[in-house]
């Protein structure tokens, strides 16, 4: 596992572009940490670099966004109010997750069980200064 230390919104902004940019299609980007670590300010940048135009938000309520104004079709999930892994499969996660897109899953933890083992997950930490924040990456 790799750490990087992310110092401010514009390191977060150009981590999450780069991995926008590198993205393949059926990656899957589950993200994992507390209230308020900037799971969505990544999100955001993810989809920056994947050239979609859309506004992101949050789909707390919807449990999925989808935005295909990219080169890649962006799924943003937010899993926050699930239960289990199985509640999302009811939502047909996997046709997502086999759509040739992206998937980003904020509050990822909360579903492990039903992710694939080649999911690209990060776990956000804050950091010890102000805006510090700490990325531990399986990728």
């Amino acid at each position: 596992m790799r750490e990087v230390v992310i110092n401010g919104i514009a390191e977060t902004e150009a981590f999450g572009r780069r991995l926008g940019e590198e993205a393949q299609p059926g990656d899957i980007l589950a993200l994992i940490g507390d209230l308020g670590t900037g799971k969505t300010t990544l999100t955001k940048s993810i989809a920056a670099g994947l050239g979609v135009t859309e506004d992101i938000t949050s789909p707390t309520f919807t449990i999925v966004n989808e935005y295909h104004s990219g080169r890649l079709p962006l799924y943003h999930f937010d899993v926050y109010r699930l239960d289990s892994g199985a509640d999302l499969i009811d939502i047909g996660a996997e046709e997502y997750f086999d759509a040739g897109g992206v998937c980003i899953i904020e509050w990822a933890d909360r579903v492990a069980e039903i992710l694939p083992d080649d999911a690209k997950v990060i776990f956000i930490e804050y950091g010890e200064k102000e805006g510090e924040r700490l990325y531990q990456c399986t990728f």
